[in-house]
């Protein structure tokens, strides 16, 4: 894709400066054509900066991580993008690859995962929703993926955001998971980046 970009690019720059030569090409067209030129170059550029086409046809609204910049993207029907910073899994707890939401919790009931009391065993078996040391936060959306959720966070937790933390989970401010839990639907496709 990017090298038919470049292609394109270069093309519009040579029609472009044909029309430079010839005086009788209204500014209207010069300014079209170098707007066209802009989209083209910031479509590469996106492109090769995360890695894969962000207007290839995909289902209209999905989530988009990234995590090498540990962004979570909203991509909507419209073509809007959300970016939300987050945390996502440590090494040795990725994954990549495309999943969707399989259900929405708000003050989620949390039972550590096996991996999770492994390496701490001083956890109790339940930590009920709403509690202050509830790892999910305030609202939970879980995906098509073992025990693995986007969530939000306890206050103590919040500054891993921008890391690489967790067990396998994406980790999000509880005000960043409310508003994208307001904005998703279970069966929304989510694609996980390196």
């Amino acid at each position: 894709m990017i090298k038919i970009l470049i292609t394109k690019i270069i093309h519009l720059t040579q029609i472009f400066k044909i029309l430079l030569t010839n005086h009788r090409v209204k500014a209207p067209i010069l300014v079209g054509l170098s707007m066209l030129c802009t989209a083209t170059v910031a479509h590469a550029e996106a492109e090769a900066d995360f890695g894969f086409d962000f207007f290839s046809p995909m289902p209209s609204t999905r989530i988009v991580i990234y995590a090498g910049k540990r962004e979570l993207l909203l991509i909507s029907d419209d073509g809007s993008v959300i970016r939300y910073p987050i945390a996502v899994p440590k090494k040795g707890k990725e994954w990549y690859g495309e999943t969707s939401i399989s259900g929405k919790y708000v003050d989620p009931d949390w039972t550590p995962p096996t991996s999770v009391r492994a390496d701490h065993p001083e956890l109790p078996d339940l930590i009920p929703g709403g509690s202050p040391r509830n790892p999910m936060g305030s609202r939970a959306i879980t995906l098509d993926q073992y025990q693995v959720a986007i969530h939000g966070t306890t206050a103590k937790m919040r500054q891993s955001i921008g890391s690489a933390a967790s067990y396998g989970c994406i980790r999000m401010r509880n005000e960043d998971v409310i508003d994208l839990f307001e904005r998703v639907d279970v069966g929304t496709p989510v694609y996980m980046y390196n």
